[in-house]
């Protein structure tokens, strides 16, 4: 038990200190952050969607704390190892800094100093292990080993010179031939003050790393005084728009609400005035764009549902929002594409990258670069200083935040982060509708219920919503007022409920006809299928 709190004392005390070396060389190379991120990168389908499944938009935080966890037992294992078969706890830290090291090196625009956090935090913790382990009490009941053999051997010659066996500094008492390689066994209660003290300096030095990590917090101190241009055109939301149902999604989704899934495990944090974006590729030039350029454009407000390809039937991975950008079709205009070029391959500043139709950039939806989201700059968690917006397509393909490259090219010839784990390269939005209202399991009263949900086929729009009860014959629901064929729409259905267990199913009709289908597809490769149900019990 001693020699593996040894090792967690000591992986806490170097994660601190990693953490520390992290804010002042690399902030964006957190030995934490790296190692999550290589895991997301190296991450097959499925393992993103059972952790989006189990975890939904939490599903980073759970990453670092699975990581934290295997961290710890590996930690303790290192400080058996070290305690009965050294060096050997010592290498295995050793390994995990080289791990840490090689995912920092190998990220997007890594630094220079990208490798010094976790090669740090692996010499901080080697050394803290070395001292602990040293430092273990020597009892009974302890195997024998190289280490414990030496204690005893010093304890017992420091008994004989009057020399206290317990005291830490001691090794000046110890004979000669003790070497220098002779322990500083404590008792217990010492040993835990040792470990106890390594814990805290740890925490001390990632509070310190914290309180210096002052870059993502300045950048949201620069977001907070930013005032956003007058658009060129407004898009109202018609108040016939929102049912106002207790329990309804709100036809707008508010920023603190809307779903956030992408692959950075630390906001990137991307002050204004350092923000540009090029356009190249299979064009007849190149284009660049700063930030104080975007805004002097004219920029146009549009409303779009984004939803993400992991959004399971009835899921709520979608949002609803009010963007304020311009449209990418006209800088797209000025970069002239080659007309044998079909793809934009657009380039996140931490390198996610997300392949989209050039056609549907180029057409007269509201594919925009965006700034604003429902009347306030991006939130730095969905993309300030700017992203892609663009309506009909899962965000993967299409929704890159933090964007600063759009490179004009081919589907034969480019390939993006989730094309090359085996979704499918165009991704289109499908035709689908929710039930909100009841909740499932909710006990009901017999009389009338009110049915509730919204239904949504981007860039199509929706032309009607059915309900049915149990296998009866489909209903029609009544639609409130669409903003536009971008945008989800709420519906509902007033159901003369009877006594005992029912259930409720809906489906989405779109503007050309299509009903949605009732075949059943998982997530991948390019998104969710079949109707959305909810079981109920009236009384």
């Amino acid at each position: 038990m001693l020699p593996a709190t040894a090792g967690v004392a000591s992986v806490a005390f170097g994660a601190g200190v990693g953490e520390l070396a992290a804010a002042m060389f690399a902030p964006e190379s957190s030995p934490f952050v790296v190692v999550g991120s290589l895991l997301i990168d190296l991450a097959p389908p499925w393992a993103k969607d059972a952790a989006i499944a189990l975890f939904g938009t939490a599903d980073k935080a759970a990453l670092l704390v699975g990581i934290g966890i295997v961290l710890l037992a590996v930690a303790g294992a290192a400080g058996v190892l070290e305690a009965r078969r050294p060096p050997f706890g010592r290498l295995l830290f050793g390994v995990l800094g080289l791990v840490g090291a090689l995912a920092a090196a190998t990220r997007a625009n890594a630094p220079m100093l990208a490798i010094a956090p976790s090669a740090v935090a692996a010499i901080a913790a080697v050394l803290a292990l070395q001292f602990l382990v040293r430092r273990l009490p020597v009892t009974p009941a302890m195997p024998v080993t190289p280490v414990t053999r030496r204690r005893t051997d010093a304890a017992t010659r420091g008994a004989g010179t009057g020399a206290s066996p317990e005291s830490p500094f001691d090794s000046g008492n110890a004979p000669a031939d003790a070497g220098a390689d002779a322990p500083h066994a404590v008792d217990r209660r010492r040993f835990l003050g040792w470990a106890g003290g390594a814990v805290a300096v740890g925490a001390v030095a990632a509070l310190g790393g914290y309180v210096l990590q002052a870059g993502s917090r300045a950048v949201t101190a620069i977001r907070d005084t930013i005032a956003l241009p007058r658009p060129t055109a407004t898009a109202p939301v018609p108040a016939a728009a929102e049912l106002g149902i207790d329990g309804l999604a709100p036809v707008i989704t508010p920023n603190a609400q809307f779903y956030r899934i992408d692959t950075a495990l630390a906001v990137p944090a991307v002050e204004p005035s350092d923000w540009s974006l090029r356009i190249h590729g299979m064009v007849e030039r190149d284009v660049t764009i700063t930030w104080d350029e975007l805004l002097a454009l004219p920029l146009e407000e549009s409303v779009t549902t984004l939803a993400c390809v992991s959004n399971e039937v009835g899921g709520g991975l979608i949002g609803n929002a009010v963007w304020l950008g311009y449209p990418i079709r006209e800088l797209l205009a000025r970069a002239v594409p080659s007309a044998d070029a079909d793809m934009v391959l657009s380039r996140s500043v931490d390198g996610f990258t997300a392949s989209t139709p050039l056609a549907v950039l180029e057409d007269d939806r509201n594919a925009i670069l965006a700034v604003g989201m429902n009347g306030e700059p991006l939130p730095a968690e969905h993309g300030f200083p700017v992203r892609m917006v663009v309506p009909g397509l899962f965000g993967y393909v299409s929704a890159t935040k933090w964007v600063v490259d759009l490179e004009v090219s081919r589907f034969d010839r480019a390939t993006a982060f989730w094309t090359d784990r085996g979704w499918s390269e165009r991704g289109p939005i499908k035709l689908s509708s929710r039930i909100d209202v009841p909740r499932s399991g909710q006990s009901l009263t017999a009389g009338p219920v009110t049915v509730a949900g919204v239904a949504w086929h981007q860039h199509v729009g929706i032309e009607r919503v059915e309900v049915q009860v149990d296998d009866g014959p489909w209903q029609p629901a009544t639609l409130a007022t669409a903003i536009s064929i971008d945008t989800w729409v709420q519906w509902r259905y007033e159901w003369d409920a009877t006594s005992g267990t029912h259930t409720l199913r809906v489906r989405a009709v779109n503007a050309d006809g299509e009903v949605q289908t009732a075949e059943v597809q998982g997530v991948v490769p390019d998104g969710a299928t079949g109707l959305h149900e909810r079981s109920v019990e009236v009384r």
